[in-house]
């Protein structure tokens, strides 16, 4: 139940270019390139993958760390 609800929270947060913990933009992040695309680390460690096609950012899976 808990995460039916933080769910839509984060995926709008996400769609507007923002960390799901902290809130700050993905644009101020580290980015370094990555096999699957563009790695960016959040200041409080989140570590996401941004697509340069779609300009979209998605979390980062275990195995592409």
């Amino acid at each position: 139940m808990f995460k039916n609800v933080i769910a839509p929270i984060q995926a709008w947060l996400m769609s507007q270019g923002k960390c799901v913990g902290c809130g700050t933009p993905l644009d101020m992040a580290k980015k370094k390139i990555h096999k699957y695309g563009e790695m960016v680390t959040c200041k409080c460690g989140r570590i996401y993958i941004r697509n340069s096609k779609t300009k979209s950012y998605r979390r980062a899976l275990l195995n592409e760390i």
